[in-house]
């Protein structure tokens, strides 16, 4: 039963991390430069008739890099 304890902090956690990407993509379009955030040259967009296909290649990447950045800041000892 002691095991519950960090799946609840881990789930608390994840929970609050969930909630300040949201609360950040809510604010972006207000802030210069992340308004063009999924729309930077090399996202890919297809549009056949009604439907429309999205692949955001290096949007992907970028934030790849600046999580990558970030988290090892963060946790590094």
């Amino acid at each position: 039963m002691g095991d519950l304890g960090g799946i609840g902090r881990l789930l608390i956690v994840a929970g609050v991390v969930l909630a300040l990407v949201g609360a950040l993509l809510l604010v972006a379009p207000r802030i210069p430069g992340l308004d063009r955030f999924g729309h930077l040259p090399g996202d890919i967009t297809i549009e056949r008739g009604p439907v429309t296909v999205f692949v955001p290649i290096v949007s992907s990447i970028l934030l790849s890099i600046l999580l990558t950045i970030v988290l090892n800041l963060i946790f590094r000892r």
